[in-house]
């Protein structure tokens, strides 16, 4: 027995030595690092990561960066990129200890690095143990994982708030909720900085390629100006950044009623996230009415089936369509003037009826806007409109939610 007792104290004691090396290995890698960006949020992190890279590469900063949304991408000082290799496909917040040491072997002058935590506990063990960043982004505050950092949008801030670095400086283009950023920087001795997307002209953003939103360029245009670098030199670093795996592809494509246009919008799983790319889609004219709304269901996603529904009051489509599971959490929320214009085909998708449902104009053509959650059948939905032919194939546009 005492022989048991001893293997096993042995055996505890050699794993914190283990551990206290690795940790003072990883803090010395840090240390390597000047400075360390963690973009933080609900919406838009992959892009502003991306962004404040090549913004910074834009000033000559020698600069790796590391997201983590639709597609983890690791990349390098020249902006070359490659996929985030996970065991067994799971992600887990230790990873960051590798990146932060692979980063450490460019010897960079800064790492901007998407903050990969959700629960609020795990958000502060990667800023006090992982990172310690010198600047944290907090993008902004909306409806997602409430489970995880609600229930109230005031909790989801205070959440987000825990990756503030303690004596650091924080950038936000969040506005409705900046009162509670405040409170928790004021406990952190963090210097907050409230960016004006405002500030963002038309002309500079139109200069992107692809869809991007001001907000989100005029965080990444601070945090170079901490840096110290020109709005000129960061906004062509900007343009020169490639954009997210995660697009929002409008393609065009031809069925039996003439083209659809169709736009992919389940990233942008937020009401708020998605009313915007509504928008912006339909004034930029790459959808057009007729408009058919598509909704995909989860089971486990009762609260945010509902809420799609309800945001048809201010989309009005001319036809919402239902697929996936309990549909009827996202029916109680379409308002009673737009019931007559519900399709409801929940469980195994039947392509050709929901393309049925579509209305058309004069020639046969339509939209359509899918939103949600990708997962269950969205996820069969987009394999089959893969498979019709393309008409026109529209450009990849990043919507950047």
């Amino acid at each position: 027995m005492n022989f048991l007792f001893v293997v096993y104290a042995i055996g505890c004691a050699g794993l914190l030595l283990a551990g206290v090396v690795e940790q003072r290995r990883h803090n010395q890698h840090l240390t390597s690092i000047p400075t360390r960006i963690v973009i933080n949020g609900i919406r838009g992190k992959s892009s502003i990561t991306r962004l404040s890279a090549g913004a910074l590469r834009g000033g000559n900063i020698i600069t790796v960066a590391k997201t983590t949304g639709t597609a983890a991408r690791f990349i390098d000082p020249e902006g070359n990129e490659e996929p985030v290799y996970r065991k067994f496909g799971l992600a887990n917040i230790i990873e960051q200890t590798g990146i932060v040491r692979r980063a450490a072997m460019y010897r960079p002058a800064a790492l901007v690095i998407e903050c990969m935590a959700v629960l609020p506990d795990l958000q502060e063990i990667n800023e006090k143990k992982l990172i310690r960043s010198t600047v944290c982004v907090i993008s902004n505050v909306r409806e997602d994982h409430l489970d995880e950092m609600g229930p109230t949008l005031e909790d989801v801030a205070r959440s987000l708030s825990r990756s503030m670095p303690c004596g650091g400086v924080c950038v936000t283009a969040e506005r409705e909720l900046a009162w509670v950023l405040r409170e928790e920087a004021a406990r952190r001795r963090c210097r907050l900085i409230e960016v004006d997307p405002e500030s963002v002209t038309d002309a500079e953003v139109n200069r992107f390629p692809w869809i991007t939103f001001k907000e989100n360029v005029a965080i990444a245009l601070e945090v170079a100006r901490l840096e110290g670098i020109t709005r000129s030199a960061a906004l062509d670093g900007m343009i020169a950044a490639p954009p997210d795996p995660g697009v929002v592809r409008v393609e065009r494509r031809r069925v039996a009623q003439g083209i659809m246009s169709f736009a992919n919008i389940f990233a942008s799983n937020d009401p708020v996230s998605t009313l915007m790319n509504i928008a912006m889609l339909e004034e930029r004219g790459l959808i057009q009415r007729p408009l058919t709304v598509v909704i995909n269901c989860r089971p486990d996603r009762v609260e945010r089936n509902g809420q799609m529904g309800k945001l048809c009051a201010t989309v009005r489509p001319n036809r919402i369509v239902l697929v996936g599971e309990q549909t009827r959490s996202a029916r109680v929320g379409v308002p009673k003037e737009l019931l007559d214009r519900v399709r409801d085909l929940g469980g195994p998708l039947r392509t050709a009826t929901l393309l049925d449902a579509c209305p058309t104009d004069f020639a046969g053509d339509f939209s359509i806007a899918a939103i949600g959650n990708i997962h269950g059948q969205g996820e069969v939905l987009l394999h089959e409109i893969d498979a019709l032919p393309t008409e026109v194939l529209l450009t990849d546009l990043v919507l950047a939610r």
